[in-house]
């Protein structure tokens, strides 16, 4: 009994931090439409709590990504992937996500990275 009290503390405390982390969430966004060897690139800012940066529609992104579970996390290496070219377009997000440091490259050269770059692509708008 002591061990399911201590439990639903311990998730308790977790939901009600969790608000507040959002105030972390302070990202630099860097798009290459035609991929990195054009070397054309945009980069967007995005902070959250309260929403502002400028990529467009900051507060619609920040409820977003507030609703994924670790956006950023990379393929893992034992995935099997769809060898499906999604074209040459690459993206970088750094900084700050919920109080954890990020540096997140994006492609999309098969079908793995094409699925986790279509997860954040609110991220990357066209121009």
């Amino acid at each position: 009994m002591h061990l399911r009290v201590l439990w639903v503390s311990l998730v308790a405390a977790a939901y009600f931090v969790s608000p507040s982390l959002a105030a972390t969430v302070d990202l630099k966004v860097t798009v290459w439409p035609k991929g990195k060897e054009s070397g054309q690139s945009v980069t967007w800012s995005l902070r959250c709590s309260p929403a502002g940066g400028t990529l467009p529609r900051p507060g619609q992104a920040c409820r977003i990504l507030q609703g994924l579970r670790d956006p950023f996390a990379p393929v893992p290496p034992s995935e099997l992937c769809t060898q499906i070219y999604g074209g040459p377009q690459a993206a970088l997000v750094h900084g700050t996500f919920l109080g954890r440091r990020i540096w997140a490259n994006f492609k999309r050269t098969d079908g793995c990275q094409v699925a986790r770059w279509d997860r954040v692509a609110f991220l990357f708008p066209a121009r």
